[in-house]
């Protein structure tokens, strides 16, 4: 075998073994606890949610990987920032509010100003980024 070959094969097999752990590390991962700032959402309260100024919603759910890693950045984003309001909403027991706003990957996160949607974040992403995208959007 010539020594590309063998690089190429050692690279790949350093790959696997990176996405398979970080795949187990992603499906153990422990539930984090909401912030008591934040408020859980459901088909009852979700109009009155949206009265606030700026309401930022994250669709997840419990057995979701990605949403456990944006867990922890929303907690920390509601214990900070006043003028944003943080509600969950969990896709699996509110089916309807999920297809309503046409969430089809998890987790997601709309941007609502004034109860009208003018932002969408989809996928993992840093507290300074969610912030930025929220900034934006309500300015925008």
């Amino acid at each position: 075998m010539s020594v590309t070959l063998i690089v190429i094969l050692v690279v790949v097999a350093l790959l696997i073994g990176l996405i398979t752990v970080n795949y187990y590390r992603m499906k153990n991962m422990k539930p984090v606890e909401n912030s008591k700032k934040i408020i859980v959402l459901g088909n009852k309260n979700f109009k009155l949610a949206l009265k606030k100024e700026i309401l930022l919603v994250d669709f997840w759910a419990p057995w979701c990987g990605p949403c456990k890693m944006v867990a922890p950045i929303l907690n920390e984003i509601a214990e900070t920032e006043n003028d944003i309001v943080i509600g969950k909403v969990n896709v699996d027991q509110n089916q309807d509010l999920a297809k309503k706003y046409k969430v089809r990957n998890i987790p997601t996160l709309v941007i609502f100003k004034n109860g009208n949607e003018v932002g969408r974040i989809v996928g993992v992403k840093s507290k300074k980024a969610i912030l930025n995208e929220v900034r934006r959007a309500v300015a925008g």
